[in-house]
């Protein structure tokens, strides 16, 4: 069948943008919990941590129809929304946007945590005996020791929200040139028979999978 430019492209920009965005909220986030979470103690931590993780391993539909359940026109954050904006958000490039932050978070956040724990106590102990407040200690040591942990989990996030699809398609829904991914380009494409853009959408995502995979495998080794 036909396949013009705009047919492969639309998509697999969409695709790039939406996940450089998500990558950019959940490095905030999951810098943010990271630290207040990893070395801390309390009564329900397993709990939120658990709620923070789960995405992760909820199928995607679940996933779809909670995130429509909480921001749909009829939820209490729906309703405000649109009043608020005079529009919902469903079926929108914000829809898409939150649909792969979720999906992304988790991979960040672990990542993250698991490079807070990595850096050695002494060091940060040493620097607070030193003088150093609370601040220049996360600032001047923990960020920059777990930086290579910090890249990993910036890399596997952008992979996952590159890949999301089915949270994305029942919260985003499937608009060509508004909303639609490459992940959902494709499935249409096989749909209707559209092989040779299947094929190069499917050719371009295993590419850039590729590439972020040599990254989570290279960048770690690097010393902060």
């Amino acid at each position: 069948m036909f396949m013009t430019t705009y047919d492969f492209w639309s998509p697999i920009l969409f695709s790039l943008e939406i996940a450089s965005i998500s990558v950019l909220i959940v490095s905030f986030m999951g810098i943010f919990f990271g630290r207040l979470l990893y070395n801390k103690q309390f009564k329900g931590k397993i709990l939120l941590e658990t709620i923070l993780m789960l995405p992760l391993v909820l199928p995607p539909t679940v996933v779809g129809f909670l995130l429509i359940y909480f921001f749909g026109r009829n939820s209490p954050i729906g309703i405000f929304i649109e009043e608020f904006f005079q529009q919902s958000i469903m079926f929108t490039p914000v829809a898409a946007i939150i649909a792969s932050t979720t999906v992304a978070f988790p991979l960040m956040y672990q990542s993250v945590k698991l490079g807070f724990q990595s850096v050695d106590k002494d060091i940060e102990e040493a620097a607070r005996v030193d003088g150093a407040n609370e601040k220049n200690v996360f600032f001047l040591i923990s960020l920059p020791l777990s930086f290579p942990s910090i890249i990993s989990g910036l890399v596997l996030s952008f992979a996952r929200a590159l890949g999301e699809f089915g949270a994305t398609l029942m919260f985003a829904g499937n608009i060509p040139g508004r909303t639609q991914t490459a992940p959902t380009a494709i499935y249409v494409a096989l749909e209707s028979g559209n092989m040779k853009l299947a094929w190069s959408l499917v050719i371009s995502m295993i590419f850039i999978s590729f590439i972020m995979l040599i990254l989570t495998n290279v960048i770690p080794k690097q010393k902060p």
